[in-house]
């Protein structure tokens, strides 16, 4: 056996052995609760080879797992090849999770090892009621006794977005949550989402690919704020970080280090706070039980953050700079479907990624890519959350379906769409595919709903076209989007898991049903939607969606009689939308190239 992987896991054991760990439990996040952690903080990669974003491990002497979701079983089994470690499928009718599986192997006073930095209070919590005779030994950094070249914790420049950008200053957002605050008898909140702290403060940073946030931890007062970052790393006074502390400094916002955390937990109460919230669903364990080092231990209150959900629903100045960035990413996309349909043939799938990437880098105002785009031909489609590779990239050939899952992050806005192309002629069960998961997209995009509706009650607009011909999706069927934020943001979502948090006007999300086929194509089709008040009568208030994504769908491959007048009708109405909209700021080729791609069908 010459895996890398596969000695990963044997010295992982070794390690386990020396230190009486019956099993160790690695997941795929980091202290923050990031979904997409920093390179530090990939130790499922590291141990495994498995590069999804949803991914955990348990190792024992006898047994190794990977648990992860319907959108990486197959690049799970190809990545997990040699290592020796086994999958185990999530999000499928006999799932059966971590916490139950160890329950099974009904072993006698078990020691479980976790990363006490990358397991949440709630998680741990969970696993003990499962396996009540466990001792659970949360072990921060576990990994990096046999991961030698293990990356530092990363820094970047921090830059503060003003009003003009964010729409409410970052002393307005502090003051709504010391009120939060009040009203919940408390002194203090412990915040350790980056997502939730870069909207708080109104900065941004990049130690995070694709997710423009600073690896840091936020302890607000009734009267103080504490901002645990690499402060060390910044020397130069003259710097745009320099800066910005000086600004968060002027506005009552105390920088300390980042390593500063755990002391300033151990000494809440000798500070004044006798009653601190936390939230156990996302902050690390190793900080929960610093607190609980102290001398003199301050009441913790367990409970949401009221952060998140303040955040989804969207400004009006975020809502009008989010429509912009959709224009210019419209202008991009339009561009790069032109491009496609000159090239199929001639290039393969790394290189129309490099074109869309050079594309959207033009756009005054571009940050980066809001994830790692996915750039897939064919079969390769069939894996959801394909990577595309460097070298080996499929060409795309001038026939079949080439799917394009992208976005971009603006000073403005953040965007996510994902187009499946018709290169050339199309099977008849591509055309058919193609047809009902676009029915599902309408579906959802035309619907209308009373306030207090969840994305759950709704999700089966997107669906039931699928469901009638017998087919299905395994991923969600849409998720929150942040304002110069993560590309995923919650508290709401659409997807079949229950989620009581109702959609409301504000919130953007996204609307992307698929169908796919191993070894044959994948099709997806997503826009971003804004939730908004449609009318109100004798029988309520009445919420529907206004599409922000400006980019035409493809007409060439359509089953059209399997379209209802309806979805004609909207379909016709969007791509229109596109048309006038766009060509006036295209190329004329483009621009004439666009009018051909969006008459009636």
């Amino acid at each position: 056996m010459d895996n890398v992987f596969y000695f990963r896991v044997e010295s992982l054991r070794a390690l386990m052995r020396e230190n009486g760990w019956d099993a160790v439990i690695l997941t795929g996040s980091d202290p923050h609760a990031s979904e997409y952690p920093a390179p530090r903080w990939k130790q499922v990669e590291w141990l495994s080879g498995f590069t999804g974003e949803a991914g955990d491990i348990v190792v024992t002497q006898q047994h190794a797992g990977l648990w992860t979701d319907t959108r990486y079983f197959i690049q799970a089994v190809r990545q997990l090849e040699g290592s020796g470690i086994v999958l185990h499928k999530m999000r499928v009718p006999d799932q059966v999770p971590i916490p139950e599986w160890l329950a099974s192997l009904e072993m006698d006073a078990p020691v479980i090892a976790v990363d006490g930095l990358c397991q949440s209070v709630e998680a741990v919590r969970e696993l003990q009621d499962a396996v009540p005779s466990a001792h659970i030994a949360a072990v921060p950094d576990l990994l990096s006794a046999l991961w030698t070249d293990r990356p530092a914790v990363p820094v970047s420049p921090i830059i503060t977005l003003g009003e003009d950008l964010s729409g409410e200053s970052r002393e307005s957002k502090l003051r709504f949550l010391r009120k939060w605050l009040v009203v919940k008898g408390a002194d203090a909140i412990l915040i350790s989402t980056l997502d939730d702290i870069a909207w708080l403060l109104n900065v941004r940073a990049s130690d995070i690919e694709y997710n423009p946030l600073a690896i840091s931890y936020l302890l607000v007062t009734l009267d103080d704020a504490f901002w645990f970052v690499r402060k060390d790393a910044y020397s130069d006074p003259d710097s745009e970080t320099a800066d910005s502390f000086d600004e968060l400094s002027a506005d009552g916002i105390t920088v300390r280090d980042y390593e500063d955390v755990s002391f300033a937990l151990a000494s809440l109460k000798l500070d004044g706070v006798d009653r601190i919230c936390i939230d156990p669903a996302v902050l690390n364990v190793s900080l929960r039980e610093a607190i609980d080092d102290g001398e003199q231990l301050p009441e913790v209150i367990e409970v949401a953050s009221p952060v998140p959900l303040r955040k989804a629903v969207k400004n009006s100045v975020e809502i009008e700079l989010m429509r912009e960035a959709h224009l210019e990413d419209g202008i991009v996309m339009e561009q790069f479907l032109y491009w496609i349909s000159r090239h199929a043939g001639s290039v393969n799938e790394w290189e129309a990624a490099q074109e869309l990437g050079r594309l959207r880098a033009a756009v005054p105002g571009y940050r980066g890519d809001s994830f790692e785009t996915i750039s897939a031909y064919g079969a390769s489609a069939a894996l959801p959350h394909y990577i595309t590779p460097k070298e080996g990239s499929a060409l795309l050939e001038a026939h079949g379906l080439y799917l394009c899952d992208s976005g971009g992050q603006y000073l403005f806005g953040t965007t996510d769409i994902t187009r499946t192309v018709p290169l050339g002629p199309c099977t008849a069960l591509e055309r058919e595919d193609y047809t009902l998961a676009l029915k599902g997209h309408i579906g959802l995009a035309m619907a209308v709903f009373p306030r207090g509706t969840a994305g759950c009650q709704i999700d089966a607009l997107a669906r039931e076209p699928l469901w009638r011909a017998k087919r299905n999706f395994g991923h969600g069927t849409g998720h929150g989007v942040g304002f110069y934020l993560c590309v995923h943001e919650g508290p709401q979502d659409i997807r079949q898991n229950f989620n009581s948090q109702p959609l409301l006007p504000g919130m953007i999300c996204s609307d992307e049903p698929g169908i796919y086929r191993e070894g044959m194509h994948g099709i997806r089709h997503e826009n971003l939607l804004l939730c908004r008040q449609v009318g109100d009568n004798e029988f309520g208030s009445f919420l529907g969606f206004e599409t922000l994504t400006l980019c035409h769908f493809d007409t060439s491959c359509l089953s059209v009689d399997l379209l209802t007048a309806d979805e004609r009708s909207w379909l016709n109405d969007y791509n229109e939308r596109v048309y006038v909209t766009l060509s006036p700021r295209l190329p004329a080729e483009v621009a004439a190239w666009l009018r051909t791609k969006t008459l009636p069908v």
